[in-house]
């Protein structure tokens, strides 16, 4: 059985994301193999907020260089949640 914290991985932080909190949506990164029941479930447990849309996308690996090496970034997966309009806010998101 895994804790609402092993599906949530960490928030994205990125200046579109932060566009879209004053619409209510959140972007975090979530394990690889969850899905979105578990998604909403974690999110709604963790900030005791009511969850009304969840969408799920993975994301490639990106190919980097540092000098003459050239490697990878770790492939991931991410969801944006989007509240109900009757729902308070992630309080995590307007601190930053």
């Amino acid at each position: 059985m895994r804790t609402p914290y092993d599906v949530i991985i960490k928030p994205v932080i990125s200046e579109n994301s932060m566009d879209q909190a004053a619409q209510k949506k959140y972007t975090f990164k979530v394990a690889p193999d969850a899905n979105k029941t578990e998604v909403k479930k974690a999110v709604e447990e963790i900030f005791d907020v009511e969850v009304a849309k969840v969408n799920i996308m993975n994301v490639k690996g990106k190919k980097k260089r540092m000098g003459r090496f050239e490697g990878m970034t770790s492939a991931s997966r991410k969801a944006i949640v989007t509240l109900t309009p009757g729902s308070k806010e992630i309080e995590f998101f307007q601190s930053l």
